[in-house]
């Protein structure tokens, strides 16, 4: 059953992950922010949230439910880029900088809640 899991994970994460690069290559290439990388956050924040919220009595096997959470939206969303894109941001304008971090906070907070909700209701 185990092994499930990881291959589970594995799909999700080759998904996720190939997802996220091919959306930042179409959105990051000519705007003031790096539209890529917000998309993949707000969207994993609702997604999460979502999943998180129809699993809880759910009777999925274990395997699609990591393989969805860790695999797939855990290699979806990126921290890592997201920080030092903020950096770079902050450095070059400091009011660009400081709005790509508040809408992205306050953005992932209203996504999570969201998704909570809407997760609810279905």
């Amino acid at each position: 059953m185990r092994k499930y899991i990881y291959i589970g994970i594995a799909l999700g994460g080759g998904a996720g992950s190939t997802i996220r690069y091919w959306l930042s290559e179409v959105f990051n290439q000519n705007g003031l922010l790096p539209y890529g990388t917000l998309l993949v956050n707000l969207a994993g924040c609702f997604l999460l949230s979502f999943f998180f919220s129809k699993f809880i009595n759910s009777t999925w096997s274990p395997s699609v439910k990591i393989g969805l959470t860790t695999g797939f939206i855990g290699s979806l969303t990126t921290f890592s880029t997201f920080t030092i894109e903020s950096i770079e941001l902050l450095q070059d304008s400091l009011y660009l900088g400081s709005f790509y971090l508040l809408f992205s906070l306050l953005g992932g907070f209203i996504m999570t809640w969201s998704g909570l909700k809407i997760g609810d209701l279905t």
